[in-house]
């Protein structure tokens, strides 16, 4: 189940870039049970929040986990599992990016253009959602982060010129 798991830009960046009073995680609805059983287990206590179908809250030690529930719709896009937008699409090519890291912890990552579409809509998905400066900081990181990546990525290796 951990392996399921998303995680947000925290380990995409490879560090913590701010103070996180929460952590927004991302769970295939079919591992909901299986969650807030080992959570449950390991001290976690449940907030009331939104529906249950569609996100379990948790706390521990002052930091609230957020686990969003997702599902795949008849043609395998990626939607939310449940509550009142039940089926919505998440933006395309949300489960693309590549592992993150930090020190030794890897978890599957939300891709970094899918946080920016969730920071940049989030306002608008659910109107009364104020546009926060910590979502546009984060925003920067990201993007900051893919250039510096693609930049290393375009750079010739040693390999490349036949060494």
């Amino acid at each position: 189940m951990a392996a399921r798991g998303l995680g947000h830009g925290l380990l995409y960046l490879g560090e913590v870039t701010r103070d996180h009073k929460d952590i927004d995680w991302f769970v295939r609805a079919e591992d909901s049970a299986e969650l807030t059983g080992a959570l449950l287990r390991h001290g976690f206590e449940p907030v009331t929040g939104p529906p249950p179908d569609l996100q379990a809250d948790f706390a521990k030690d002052g930091l609230d986990s957020s686990f969003a529930f997702v599902a795949e719709d008849a043609a395998g896009r990626l939607v939310v599992a449940g509550g009142p937008w039940a089926g919505a699409p998440w933006p395309e090519g949300m489960l693309d990016a590549e592992p993150g890291r930090i020190g030794g912890l890897e978890c599957a990552v939300v891709s970094p253009p899918a946080q920016i579409e969730i920071k940049e809509m989030m306002p608008v998905w659910v109107p009364g959602a104020p546009r926060r400066a910590k979502d546009a900081e984060d925003i920067v990181r990201l993007r900051t982060a893919m250039a510096e990546r693609a930049r290393d990525s375009a750079r010739p290796t040693m390999s490349d010129h036949g060494r």
